[in-house]
This record gives C-alpha cells, sequence and structure tokens, in this order.
C-alpha cells in the first residue's frame, strides 16, 4: 500500500475555512493526509512529513524589523514627483494605520500564529520537511530566512488594471530552472491575486522563482535541503487547474520520499 504523508496546514483560529476546506481537498487528491494547525491547536511539527503555511492576515512587521517609518523611507524612494510624494506621505501611513488597528483585526491577526507558524518552519528545514507557503505563508518563509516585506504593497507599484481577484487573472513568468518550474511547467502561469504585502528583501538561501509584469515577487524558494516554495497566489482556490494542483502533487510526492 502507498505510505500517505502527514501534510500540517496552518491557518488562523477564526476564518480561513474556505481555504482550509480547499487545501484539504488538494492534498488529499494528492494523497496526501491534510492535519489542520492553528493557535488554538497547536503542533510541534513531530510525525509531520509536509507543511503548508496558508494565507491570512498580515505578517507582524516586528519580525522583520520594521515599524511604520519604514513605510516613509519606501514613499520617498517610489514617489519620485513632488505632488505624488506629498500625497502618499498622507495617504499610505492612514492605509497602513487603518489595516493595521481595524481591517487586520476582522481577519483574525495575532502573534500567536505567527510565533507557531515561525517555530514550525524552523522545525521544518531543521529536520528536512517538504514546505508551501501560500500568500502569507511565503511572506513568512522570506522572513524566516531574514527576508524583509513590502507592508503595504498598493501605491509602491504601477499595475493597469490592478487585480484583486479569486481569479486567474494575472500572469506570472517563472525562472526556468527552479523547482516551481519543474513541478508546473515553464510557460508562463495564470495566478489570482489575494495580497496586500510582497517580498522585498530577499531572505539567505531565498531566490526568486516567478515575478508579474510589474516586477512583484510572485514566487520564492530556498536553495538548499527539501522543498521549499513559496507562492504568492492561492493554488488551493484553483483545483481544476493541473498547473497548481502540480504543486501539492509535488509537496506529498517530497513529503512521501523523505519519510520512506
Amino acid at each position: 500500500m502507498t505510505h500517505r504523508p502527514r501534510i500540517g496546514v496552518t491557518g488562523p483560529d477564526q476564518g480561513g475555512m474556505a481555504a482550509w476546506l480547499m487545501t484539504a481537498w488538494c492534498i488529499l487528491r494528492a494523497g496526501g493526509i491534510p492535519l489542520r494547525i492553528t493557535p488554538a491547536r497547536p503542533h510541534d511539527g513531530t510525525g509531520l512529513d509536509g507543511l503548508v503555511i496558508g494565507g491570512g492576515a498580515d505578517v507582524d512587521p516586528a519580525l522583520y524589523g520594521q515599524d511604520p517609518l519604514s513605510l516613509i523611507r519606501e514613499i520617498e524612494a517610489t514617489e519620485r514627483g513632488g505632488r505624488q510624494r506629498l500625497l502618499g506621505f498622507v495617504f499610505y501611513p492612514l492605509l497602513w494605520l487603518l489595516r493595521r488597528t481595524l481591517f487586520t483585526r476582522l481577519e483574525g491577526e495575532d502573534q500567536g500564529r505567527d510565533r507557531l507558524e515561525e517555530a514550525l518552519i524552523r522545525t521544518a528545514r531543521e529536520h528536512n520537511l517538504p514546505v508551501l507557503g501560500i500568500c502569507r505563508g511565503m511572506q513568512l518563509l522570506n522572513v524566516v530566512h531574514g527576508g524583509t516585506l513590502h507592508q503595504e504593497l498598493s501605491g509602491f507599484y504601477r499595475e493597469c488594471p490592478q487585480v484583486r481577484s479569486i481569479l486567474p487573472r494575472k500572469q506570472v513568468t517563472l525562472e526556468p530552472d527552479c523547482r516551481l518550474a519543474q513541478l508546473v511547467g515553464p510557460e508562463p502561469l495564470a495566478v489570482n491575486a489575494l495580497h496586500n504585502q510582497a517580498v522585498d528583501r530577499l531572505g539567505e538561501g531565498v531566490v526568486i522563482a516567478g515575478r508579474e509584469p510589474s516586477g512583484v515577487v510572485q514566487a520564492i524558494e530556498v536553495r538548499d535541503g527539501a522543498m521549499a516554495i513559496g507562492v504568492q497566489w492561492h493554488p488551493e482556490f484553483l483545483p481544476h487547474k493541473a498547473r497548481h494542483q502540480a504543486l501539492f502533487r509535488g509537496l506529498v510526492a517530497a513529503a512521501r520520499a523523505g519519510s520512506s
């Protein structure tokens, strides 16, 4: 009988049920056994064969050594025109504050999830377990390896049209020799877009695996060790697309190989 590896799937205590159900289904289809992990139902990684760090609320900027002042420095570096820069000093910090005090609270952000997932990523690296980071999970994967994020992506790059959709309306160009391209194929990949933050400075050993036309990083991977891939989009919401399901097949295959 084929071994069915146990795959931990992280998420918030409140909300996130749709993402959990869709991710669990994708793992089951790929031949794995999903195990839900939240701050209220923690896990130390013992007995897991692989890990999915799921999407959700923003990563705490304190984890990568930033505060609201970092937003001001980004405005200065991004907005070249005097009028645009002046508007930026008013609008972007206000938007950041609103999201931190209102919207992320509604999404259930808490430092407990940050700490739980950070520990799980470190455990996975220590025990050579494969990891798939989805949206927030990709961002945290980069942060745990010493990288940083753009705290508020909107306004820091030009996009026409600006896309925020569960439908695959963005095109991502993949690096030809990366693990991600080996799993899903080298052609440009249509993805959905539900994120507010993005990778800024890469962490140690982390490389870019895909970008969108604006230059925003859409996929990363860790060079050495077991498979560790992060994607900015939500492949669990595209289960009918074979190339997106290939991410879960690759994760389960790597988990099975590592546990045999």
